[in-house]
């Protein structure tokens, strides 16, 4: 109780109210004290006489010297009424201190209570604080803005959950399926065990690639990267290098105009250019040409990663950087939202053009380590550039 809020807004109210009226009275009776001159009378004795000599002996006094006593009297009792009224303005003033102390906190005891009934798995409560537009108006305002932040982030971290553990459920049981069926059963044929084996290695790096996602996912949320001066031309050509590896007769061509310098981490965006590359891999038709194309328009940089397989329908392109999105036989898995992921951390934008038959085009937006402004990146596909 001492130790509350309250009780020490009390003790402030109720110590300025009684000060404040201290002073008055003090100045008061100074005032009174300085203007009138009270002083006790002095009392003197005269003879009194008359025809037949004296009569007697009489106390006198002079008119201002009585003028003075009452003076003085009065300012007695003046005295006497402030300290009174003092000790009864001492009790009123807790009385209101504690009035206003209570309406003062009263947002507060709401924020209180409501915070006090949101679990960590029911973010769907609101304070809702209503009132004039105060500072615990803005307070209440700003947790409600924290726990719908809270509230989006928990549910983006359950979906991911539930759609990882159901990516995983499909390989799992791939495996498990040849494991029985082929690899332990005495009569399996060496084909039969050749293709078990191949569909089991399938399914393990299909694993591989999901959990490397996941720990790229938590590696940028945590904000664990380092961010230097890094030339966006040779992280693409690391990323060709590196992430390139697809499973048919597949060519890479590399288009650059230079070194292009921006301010990021490395690593990520290397991952980023690699799903990209994957990807493409994946869909692209055997022969055909992967462009990995890298350059400058204004004050941003971009990096495209062009390919000739069959294309994606404009209606699903704002879909395509979702996780585990899917249409048709197409499927993206968590490689093209880490792509958005990692980008938009670096204060870019990633962007899709495609048409079906003709190819897709993936588009790195990311902003140069000299812009200044903040001009949005210019839209339409610069690869290929206009002649």
């Amino acid at each position: 109780m001492v130790r509350s809020i309250r009780f020490r807004l009390t003790v402030i109210y109720s110590a300025l109210l009684f000060a404040l009226a201290g002073a008055g009275l003090a100045i008061t009776y100074f005032a009174v004290a300085r203007s009138t001159q009270p002083q006790p009378i002095t009392e003197r004795t005269a003879k009194v006489y008359n025809s037949s000599g004296l009569v007697g002996v009489t106390t006198v006094a002079e008119v201002s010297e009585v003028e003075a006593a009452v003076n003085y009297n009065t300012l007695q009792n003046m005295r006497n009424y402030s300290m009174v009224a003092l000790g009864g303005l001492f009790v009123a003033s807790l009385g209101i201190g504690w009035v206003l102390s209570g309406r003062a906190l009263r947002p507060v005891g709401a924020i209180t209570r409501t915070a006090r009934e949101i679990q960590a798995t029911d973010l769907a409560r609101r304070i809702h604080l209503q009132g004039p537009k105060d500072e615990l108006r803005d307070l209440a305002d700003t947790i409600d803005s924290m726990l719908d932040r809270l509230d989006h982030a928990f549910r983006a971290q359950r979906q991911l959950i539930d759609d990882a553990s159901h990516e995983l459920r499909s390989p799992l049981a791939i495996i498990r399926t040849n494991l029985d069926a082929s690899l332990t059963t005495p009569d399996a044929t060496p084909q039969e065990r050749a293709r078990a084996v191949a569909v089991v290695d399938r399914a393990t790096d299909r694993m591989s690639r999901l959990v490397e996602d996941l720990l790229a996912t938590a590696r940028r949320e945590a904000d664990t990267m380092a961010d230097t001066d890094i030339d966006l031309t040779a992280v693409a050509r690391e990323a060709g290098e590196e992430y390139f590896l697809p499973a048919k007769p597949l060519h890479l061509r590399y288009a650059a105009t230079g070194p292009q310098h921006l301010i990021g981490d490395a690593d990520a965006l290397r991952r980023a250019a690699g799903n990209l590359l994957s990807n493409a891999a994946r869909l692209a038709p055997a022969d055909s040409v992967v462009t990995l194309a890298t350059g400058r328009t204004g004050a941003w940089l971009w990096l495209a990663v062009t390919d000739e397989g069959p294309g994606i329908p404009a209606s699903d392109l704002p879909q395509v950087f979702d996780r585990f999105w899917r249409a048709d036989h197409r499927r993206t898995g968590l490689g093209l939202a880490i792509v958005r992921q990692i980008v938009e951390s670096h204060g870019g934008q990633v962007a899709a053009f495609s048409e079906l038959g003709r190819g897709s085009t993936f588009v790195l937006w990311l902003p140069a380590a000299d812009r200044t402004g903040d001009a949005p990146p210019p839209p339409g596909n610069p690869w290929p550039p206009p002649t």
